[in-house]
């Protein structure tokens, strides 16, 4: 089982950046995809970017694709989402998950996700 522990969501002005972390316990995660979905209220839940484990390869939501760059550092344990030019339509609660070993799966290990706000 996996713990995920995200951390630095806060309120930005639009245009501004924010970097989320996802730190990665109990169990080594570099055999997992670990990502970031966000939801707004009202809205649902958005898959937004994704870093797997076996090639690193890294997915994008068209929302994002420019803004926001997704990284790990396996010795760390650590995924961070680094993020540009936010908009006011970024507000969500960001939410870090992990799937074994590839993005394509869903999935199944959660953490209890950071608030993001931008406001205009």
């Amino acid at each position: 089982q996996l713990q995920l522990v995200e951390s630095g969501g806060g309120l930005v002005q639009a245009g501004g950046s924010l970097r989320l972390s996802c730190a990665a316990s109990g169990f080594t995660s570099d055999y997992y995809a670990i990502g970031w979905v966000r939801q707004a209220p009202g809205k649902e839940r958005e898959k937004v970017s994704c870093i797997s484990s076996s090639d690193g390869s890294t997915y994008y939501a068209d929302s994002v694709k420019g803004r926001f760059t997704i990284s790990r550092d396996n010795a760390k344990n650590t995924v961070y989402l680094q993020m540009n030019s936010l908009k006011p339509e970024d507000t969500a609660v960001y939410y870090c998950a992990a799937v074994w070993d590839s993005c394509v799966y869903e999935y199944d290990q959660w953490g209890q996700g950071t608030q993001v706000t931008v406001s205009s």
